[in-house]
C-alpha cells in the first residue's frame, strides 16, 4: 500500500535525505543524553552556533546598510534619526529578551511593547520614504 498523497508531498523524491537528516539529529540527541558530559558539550555547541547565527545577522545588517547608504542619507535627518533610532530599540530588546521573559507576564508585555515600537518606528520611515 502506497503512502497517502500529502505524506509523499511533504517528503518528496528525497526521502533518502529526510530520513538520514532526522536520523542524524536523534543520534546527535541520544549522544547528549547518553554520554557523560553530553550536557556541557551540548551547551557549548549551543553557543558556538549562537556566536555564528548573530555574527550572520551583523554581516546581513552591515551588507543592507552598505547596500541602501545612499537612500538612507538620501533621508530627512529626523527620519533617519528615527530610523536609527527603531533599529537600536529592537536590537535591545532583542538583546533583553531573556531578562524581560524571565520576568513574567509584566516583563513580556513591556517586551513586545518595545519590539512593537521599533517595528512601528521602522514602518513609519519607510512609509514617509515611499510617499516621495
Amino acid at each position: 500500500r502506497s503512502p497517502p498523497a500529502a505524506i509523499l508531498a511533504i517528503v518528496g523524491p528525497d526521502r533518502g535525505k529526510h530520513v538520514r537528516n532526522i536520523a542524524i539529529i536523534v543520534l546527535l540527541a541520544l549522544a547528549v543524553w547518553l554520554v557523560p558530559g553530553g550536557d556541557e558539550a551540548s551547551v557549548t555547541i549551543s553557543n558556538l552556533l549562537s556566536i555564528i547565527f548573530v555574527g550572520g545577522l551583523l554581516f546581513l545588517a552591515y551588507r543592507l546598510y552598505m547596500e541602501n547608504r545612499e537612500t538612507i542619507f538620501g533621508l530627512e535627518e529626523r527620519q533617519r534619526w528615527v530610523l536609527y533610532a527603531g533599529a537600536a530599540l529592537i536590537a535591545i530588546t532583542l538583546v533583553a529578551t531573556r531578562r524581560l521573559w524571565d520576568a513574567g507576564g509584566f516583563g513580556a508585555l513591556v517586551w513586545l511593547m518595545l519590539l512593537g515600537s521599533g517595528v512601528y518606528a521602522l514602518v513609519g520611515v519607510w512609509r514617509a520614504y515611499r510617499e516621495y
